[in-house]
């Protein structure tokens, strides 16, 4: 055990996670020249077109330091903060972690709530200042924040370029000298913890672990703990680049485990597997409650894939842990599911995999958050409005109450006046304002969850230029003026574009979005009016207009009642079609509902 290493690489988006991977893993020889290829770790392929990572991905290495043979177990991690909950789980698997900071752009706020991960975490970090051969590079500036910010000294910061491969053997002396061996008790009963899990059509669910105490043998009865239930392990092993199949995994090593499971709840991650036989009394805990900031519905295009979409998503779920949903229904789109997600890139992300993976065409509605509703018939009594539909006649109701948030954000001195203007902006208000150091402030607010769910994020880091950290708590319901904007597409309500908006903003956001349909509704044979209103009243009205066929071209010349006539006719089929005519909504549309501000 004294051999093994097992460290994560955390760091911002884009500070050259994933091509240092690459870099220790040529430098180990643990893939050939023919596996060989850039971010060879993100495996999806929704994460190459993006250049980011979503999936955190483990893989085993072999070492030889001074004449000794040494296990590193790498998991490579993302960097958006959509994905932190990935994070939090590899930390929990680890006993070191490379903290990389990209040498032209500094620390940024990624790197600061990744850390404070870690170190909540008691794990060894190494800084490494990567891309020090960039001409825009300024190593010797961020050097001195990162020892500000570790309180290390500045020889314990390896330089290192992962494209030229410039320091990568500092960086593996480091992790041998520097980061811990696995503590743990081989001879105690079994003790594991699922990091990630992935579902494979043919094997079922494969499980990844690492062991904390005791040994996992093929063959051996197993048992989950969250779910109680035990089974036989088929296959264990390590993961190179392939699975390779072992006899037995021991204590501070990582693996995976097949175990023919078909049905996707039955593995939770961040469960204990411990032995069948002899159970261990001592449960691993170490992962951060999800908390999902963006709700919305997905639903299938086709009412009849509902179970096959429900059937996805727990599919999925096992891949991405931060994935919540049940099942709800709405009167245009049919059944389908109400789901959490930690942010709007997660969301997209999300409907893109179910689309690419598991070929589920589905819709998703308007982004929300729950609201509770009292009627004068009933003050006392809340009714819980999760859809906009459910919200009782204003003419019944009483009051509105929305979930408030407590926001905290930590950005540079700099773009405080930015920021405040953006919380203001969203109907925060200021509690408290902190100087952490002389260039970093801390901002708290109290504001409404439901103006933080559309585009608030993206918002902050435009505003910030990507240098702000944003956490929040739930802090309880308040009353708020809150009323239902319902789009009307010739004169039909479509209820999945219904939204529930402060009064002070409706006309604002009513007006964009019959603007944003306008943009993206195709034309038809007759006129589309695209209107929003507030019960019965119009307060925006945009008209998407016909495609019409030049029926006087055949007229040259000759009487103007001529021309008259045909137009006539024409004006009076497209009357009668528009009474029959049904407008199709792409589903680009429920999507762009939500960037009204782009």
């Amino acid at each position: 055990m004294k051999n093994i290493r097992n460290f994560c690489i955390i760091a911002h988006i884009d500070h050259g996670k994933s091509t240092l991977a690459d870099r220790l893993l040529d430098s180990t020889h643990s893939v050939t020249s023919r596996e060989k290829q850039e971010q060879l770790l993100d495996s999806m392929d929704l994460e190459r077109e993006r250049g980011i990572t979503i999936k955190s991905h483990a893989i085993q290495m072999a070492y030889t330091y001074e004449g000794q043979e040494y296990i590193l177990n790498l998991i490579d991690t993302p960097g958006h903060v959509d994905f932190s909950y990935e994070v939090s789980r590899s930390i929990a698997a680890c006993e070191g972690a490379l903290l990389i900071v990209d040498a032209a752009q500094s620390i940024q706020a990624q790197t600061i709530s990744n850390l404070y991960l870690a170190l909540e975490n008691d794990l060894e970090i190494i800084p490494v200042l990567n891309k020090v051969d960039l001409p825009s590079a300024n190593p010797e500036e961020v050097t001195d924040d990162i020892v500000d910010l570790l309180g290390c000294d500045a020889s314990d910061v390896i330089p290192a370029s992962a494209k030229t491969g410039l320091g990568i053997d500092e960086i593996l002396k480091a992790i041998i000298e520097r980061v811990p061996a696995p503590k743990g008790n081989p001879d105690a009963p079994l003790r594991a913890l699922v990091f990630d899990s992935v579902y494979n059509p043919f094997r079922g669910v494969e499980t990844y672990f690492r062991v904390f105490d005791g040994s996992i043998k093929k063959n051996q009865q197993i048992k989950f703990v969250a779910t109680g239930k035990n089974y036989g392990a088929d296959e264990i092993g390590t993961l190179k680049l392939k699975q390779f199949p072992r006899n037995e995994i021991k204590a501070g090593d990582v693996g995976y485990l097949i175990t023919g499971i078909k049905d996707a709840r039955e593995v939770k991650v961040g469960d204990t597997i411990t032995d069948a036989e002899k159970p261990t009394t001592a449960v691993i805990s170490g992962f951060e409650d999800v908390k999902p900031m963006v709700f919305a519905g997905i639903y299938p295009v086709d009412t009849e894939e509902y179970e096959d979409l429900r059937a996805s998503m727990e599919k999925l779920q096992l891949n991405d842990a931060s994935l919540v949903f049940q099942p709800e229904s709405s009167a245009a789109l049919g059944f389908g599911f109400r789901c959490g997600f930690l942010g709007m890139l997660h969301l997209e992300i999300i409907q893109e995999r179910l689309e690419r993976e598991f070929d589920m065409t589905v819709i998703t509605t308007v982004p929300n958050v729950s609201y509770h509703a009292y009627t004068t018939k009933n003050r006392e009594e809340a009714i819980i409005v999760s859809n906009p539909s459910d919200l009782p006649e204003p003419s019944t109701l009483d009051r509105v109450e929305e979930p408030y948030i407590k926001a905290s954000i930590i950005t540079k001195a700099d773009f405080v006046g930015p920021v405040m203007g953006l919380c203001i902006e969203k109907r925060g208000e200021i509690t408290n304002q902190t100087y952490l150091t002389t260039e970093r402030v801390e901002l708290s607010f109290d504001m409404p969850l439901a103006e933080i769910v559309f585009d608030f994020y993206d918002r902050l880091k435009t505003v910030s230029k990507g240098y702000a950290s944003f956490d929040y708590s739930p802090i309880g319901m308040r009353k708020s003026k809150l009323v239902k904007v319902d789009v009307l597409l010739n004169a039909n309500t479509v209820d999945a574009l219904s939204a529930l908006i402060h009064q002070d903003n409706a006309y604002h956001i009513g007006k964009k979005m019959c603007e944003k349909l306008k943009e993206l509704i195709p034309r038809q044979q007759f006129d589309i009016p695209i209107q929003a209103a507030i019960g019965a009243k119009i307060i925006a009205r945009e008209t998407v207009k016909a495609l019409r066929k030049d029926v006087t071209a055949k007229c040259y010349g000759g009487d103007i009642s001529r021309k008259r006539k045909l137009l006539e006719k024409q004006k009076k089929g497209k009357k009668r079609m528009r009474q029959v005519g049904n407008v199709e909504i792409p589903q680009e549309a429920f999507m762009a509902v939500l960037k009204l501000n782009d």
